[in-house]
């Protein structure tokens, strides 16, 4: 065990050992940029990542969805009726709510 010792002594006393240590920490935990920091704007980052490719297809798929209102009389008419609840004359439109959506599960 001693002799384990004697061994490292003068390489722990090496000023270049030293001085790179004290730089290895200085960077790990005191930077401005430190290593914790540097993984939580990185995780931040990849989560503003996925965030603008969601938006992203989201954005593609109004823009479809505008180009075939705009060239489909059929789709306008579909529209129209889905989401504004409009009728031809003579039609009965049935609305039904699913009642199961907002009661929670119970066992």
């Amino acid at each position: 065990m001693i002799a384990a010792i004697k061994k490292i002594i003068p390489f722990v006393t090496n000023r270049y050992f030293v001085v790179s240590l004290a730089f290895v920490i200085w960077m790990l935990f005191f930077d401005q940029r430190d290593f914790f920091l540097q993984r939580e704007r990185n995780a931040e980052l990849q989560k503003v990542e996925a965030a603008k490719k969601y938006y992203q297809q989201e954005i593609d798929n109004t823009q479809k969805q505008l180009q075939n209102l705009q060239s489909n009389p059929v789709a306008i008419e579909k529209y129209a009726r889905e989401r504004y609840l409009l009728r031809r004359e003579g039609e009965e439109v049935y609305l039904f709510e699913d009642s199961t959506k907002d009661k929670p599960i119970t066992k």
